[in-house]
């Protein structure tokens, strides 16, 4: 005998754009994101928090998409790495990313930028010891986060400078 799911509606704002979507009641905001809304940039690494390649930001706070129930979405703001480019062309975050190369398989770069840009919405300019901190939930095994770590520092910079 299989049991029926239980849906939930929600409501939130993913990526500026107001969304409304049944979900399961156990359902991961990973899943919803990935399969429901079909925004593939959040990837499901280790579904155990460890990886961070899930990573998106909710009411401005870099939390792992697999360790959240959807359902606790409803109502907040969500920002995935579809969101973070304007119509105008790429963020300065990932622009950075492109000129140090801090890309390679690009399998982490979507949960990576994400983190860094919930960091440097809270703290403008980090130094290095503190970008390497606001990374620290996610992994890259191509890199070795040099020129990550230098990306991040580079668009801190530009950004900074656009708001003067």
């Amino acid at each position: 005998m299989k049991l029926e799911q239980h849906m939930v509606p929600i409501c939130f704002t993913l990526n500026g754009k107001h969304v409304e979507v049944e979900v399961a009641a156990g359902e991961t905001a990973l899943h919803t994101i990935r399969e429901r809304l079909s925004l593939k940039g959040t990837k499901e690494g280790c579904a155990i928090g460890e990886c961070g390649a899930c990573t998106i930001v909710v009411d401005k706070k870099a939390v792992n998409a697999c360790l959240m129930i959807a359902a606790q979405l409803d109502g907040r703001e969500v920002m995935t790495v579809e969101g973070l480019a304007k119509s105008e062309g790429l963020n300065p975050l990932q622009e950075a990313f492109l000129q140090h190369h801090a890309v390679q398989c690009g399998f982490c770069t979507p949960g990576v930028l994400m983190s860094a840009h919930a960091l440097l919405k809270e703290n403008p300019n980090p130094n290095r010891e503190e970008i390497v901190k606001g990374i620290s939930g996610n992994l890259c095994r191509c890199t070795g986060y040099r020129h990550i770590v230098s990306a991040i520092e580079d668009a801190a910079n530009q950004l900074s400078e656009e708001e003067e």
